[in-house]
């Protein structure tokens, strides 16, 4: 962050100080653990707890400042909402920072994956500064911009929207050199009734433009190439046709993970992505046109999407213990994301030569289509060939499966009683953990894991015993 007086703190977010003067050095936390030296702490009101009861806390880790609504004992701006402070503040340090190039992206899947390999990329041309995580609402995106200062080249804004006109609201504190959107989808389809509605809300990074701004659209559904008649200035399309500017040619998958030639302007280069699944493709297009944007070359880029890891927990995480091939991608799920991975579950099983297993819970925010979602998913599962369907918490998937379906159902209602069928497992086998965040599957996928070694353990004892 710019170092900024408190006094002028104050005076940006219409607030009143409270105490002396004070150089503040480090970007907002609402977390008082992660208060650091020379930090603001913003105490938050929630439902579950309020932030000016950890102000003290915040202030013995190195905390200088307060954002509050109540006055506190210690150095603080009084204000009436902390949230409207915050952006405010955000807003003025963007317009300070004006070498500072903002790439904003949205979508409906994708944004995390994607956010990953471009700051993989733009590392390697200028300090670049990104969130952790999907660190992407309200919140999220004013604190990741006042992580930047004089030195930032780059700063990644990975923006979700639960109603229209949040993203519009972001973009206009934030004001993006690039707005990108990666498709639309069927996530947060509950909130907003519609796929149309969740387009218009999509479309608002790209309508929030300035005409000097980039837009670069996904080619991947009906509804994010339209969104190009919104903006007067340079657009740049991503995708696996002939049509896209910047693209995908022969596509090979080699051990789960994508291999393809990447093609834009400046010419033709391969790349090996070490992510899982055939729709990374998609996500590294996106990376690889925001690069090209700022004016990475594409031999930069090919280096990059090729030697860039996971930066982001439970997304396609690959784990092999016993033989057995764990992908823990817990993190979220919807109808897209779902289908992308029982692709993937197919091509390791394939590969493997053993059985495929999908532990599947619920997938939330899909409003009045979720029984409709879940047994589509359930059907793709079987014309797929998925051996073992494990339904938690979610019978649904198994709604339109006919007894002669050559996929087995397992149906449970809680994640411990799937635990049974690690018995069942052997050498070779995939399995797949997928739900909803709020279905806390990363809790399956380490107890399945811890389960597995235990039966390694057992095996080991009874070969020494064997040998004795």
């Amino acid at each position: 962050m710019i170092a900024l007086q408190a006094s002028d703190i104050a005076q940006i977010v219409g607030g009143e100080l409270k105490g002396s003067d004070v150089t503040v050095t480090t970007a907002p936390v609402f977390d008082s653990s992660q208060a650091t030296t020379g930090s603001i702490f913003l105490a938050l009101k929630g439902e579950k707890s309020d932030g000016h009861n950890f102000i003290s806390d915040a202030f013995t880790r190195g905390a200088v400042l307060a954002i509050v609504s109540v006055a506190s004992s210690e150095r603080c701006i009084v204000v009436p909402d902390v949230l409207t402070a915050l952006n405010k503040l955000a807003a003025h340090v963007r317009d300070l920072l004006k070498d500072l190039q903002v790439i904003a992206l949205t979508g409906s899947q994708g944004k995390t994956t994607t956010k990953d390999l471009l700051q993989h990329i733009l590392e390697n041309l200028g300090r670049t500064v990104a969130p952790t995580g999907n660190f992407n609402n309200e919140l999220g995106t004013p604190i990741t911009l006042l992580q930047c200062d004089e030195n930032t080249k780059f700063c990644i804004l990975e923006i979700g929207a639960r109603h229209i006109g949040d993203i519009a609201l972001l973009c206009q504190m934030a004001k993006p050199n690039i707005g990108m959107v990666l498709r639309v989808g069927t996530a947060h389809i509950g909130e907003f009734g519609s796929a149309e509605a969740v387009a218009q809300a999509k479309s608002e990074m790209i309508s929030s433009l300035d005409p000097g701004a980039i837009a670069i659209l996904g080619q991947y559904d009906a509804f994010t190439p339209q969104m190009g008649a919104l903006h007067k200035g340079e657009i740049i399309t991503f995708g696996e046709t002939t049509a896209a500017d910047v693209r995908a040619t022969d596509v090979e998958i080699r051990e789960g993970r994508p291999h393809f030639d990447l093609v834009t302007s400046a010419g033709r280069a391969a790349v090996g992505l070490r992510l899982v699944g055939v729709h990374q493709v998609a996500n590294a297009l996106a990376a690889a046109a925001a690069a090209t944007a700022v004016g990475a070359s594409i031999d930069q880029i090919a280096v990059a999407l090729s030697t860039s890891d996971i930066r982001s927990k439970w997304r396609m995480e690959i784990q092999e213990l016993r033989g057995v091939v764990l992908i823990n991608d817990s993190y979220n799920s919807s109808p897209e994301s779902a289908e992308a991975a029982l692709r993937t579950l197919v091509l390791f099983a394939q590969e493997r030569g053993g059985q495929s297993w999908a532990f599947l819970g619920k997938m939330h925010e899909l409003g009045e289509s979720s029984i409709t979602r879940h047994a589509d998913i359930g059907t793709l599962a079987s014309e797929l060939g998925i051996d073992h369907l494990v339904c938690i918490g979610a019978p649904e998937y198994s709604a339109k499966l006919t007894a002669n379906s050559a996929t087995e159902i397992h149906l449970f209602e809680r994640k411990e009683e799937a635990l049974q069928l690690v018995h069942q497992m052997s050498a070779g086998d995939v399995v797949l953990i997928k739900a909803s965040r709020a279905e806390k599957f990363e809790e399956l996928a380490q107890v399945i894991v811890a389960e597995i070694i235990l039966l390694i353990e057992a095996e080991s004892e009874n070969l020494e015993e064997g040998e004795r």
